[in-house]
């Protein structure tokens, strides 16, 4: 049986792939642990700067699998992740990772799918994605963050439009509603993750994280919260030595070398 998630590090990006295509990518308990898994990867490991997620197969995902997962759901009574890990959906705040992701989705992309879009920080598709969030159309909501964050993200009226019709959307919809930031042609996917999740990661990661952070913080906490905690985040750059690295290659006129430090 293959690995339902592939990683591989290139660099400091860590590629994440589902690889369950024989199932569209539904995703099941076994899963569901291993993109878990694969988030904790990308946060413990110190040359890791950037996540890039992706699917093999036709479809970046269908969802979950339903029966699998309601199965568990209905005995354990919580979402199959392990507790101690990091929350890819970001639903449970104090997991929340670090380090930034970019997510590059084809195919159909639907409900589980979606949220994870909405939980990561850039995102692409490809010309002919179909996106829907069909919770509604099987008797339940959806519970991985999506009505929390697509009002949030893409306004009131688009997220009551899709989250409770669950009717399907293109991927020019997906872009003009902000779901994701770029449209590409399918060959062009991957490279184009690539290039952005390499453009990240060039930059300082001790700023990068920061500014993560922040504007994390922002968004659950609130503005004021976040705002009091700007200039103790300043001050802690500032005696780094990317901190200082940055000021002489701006002086210097010469490209940074950051090491996150």
């Amino acid at each position: 049986m293959s690995d339902p998630i592939l990683t591989e590090k290139k660099g400091a990006i860590l590629h994440i792939v589902f690889n369950r295509p024989e199932e569209r990518n539904a995703f099941n308990v076994d899963m569901l642990y291993a993109l878990s898994a694969a988030y904790d990867l990308l946060e413990n490991d110190p040359e890791l700067r950037v996540g890039l997620v992706y699917a093999n197969g036709k479809h970046f995902t269908l969802g979950l699998d339903l029966k699998n997962v309601a199965d568990f759901l209905k005995k354990e009574r919580r979402f199959p992740l392990p507790s101690e890990s990091v929350n890819p959906w970001g639903t449970t705040p104090d997991r929340f990772r670090t380090k930034p992701i970019v997510t590059a989705v084809h195919g159909m992309c639907l409900t589980l799918g979606i949220e994870l879009l909405l939980a990561s920080d850039v995102r692409i598709a490809a010309k002919l994605t179909v996106f829907a969030q069909v919770e509604v159309q099987r008797g339940i909501f959806p519970f991985g963050g999506g009505t929390i964050r697509w009002p949030a993200q893409c306004g009131w009226g688009n997220a009551m439009r899709y989250i409770l019709t669950g009717e399907p959307f293109d991927a020019e919809e997906a872009y003009r509603i902000g779901l994701v930031q770029e449209v590409v042609e399918k060959d062009r996917l991957i490279r184009r993750g690539v290039q952005l999740a390499e453009s990240i990661a060039a930059q300082a990661p001790l700023g990068v994280y920061a500014t993560l952070r922040s504007s994390w913080e922002s968004v659950v906490l609130g503005e004021t919260a976040a705002a009091r905690t700007l200039f103790e985040k300043l001050l802690n750059l500032m005696d780094s030595e990317d901190a200082e690295e940055g000021l002489n290659s701006f002086l210097e006129k010469r490209t940074a070398v950051f090491r996150g430090k």
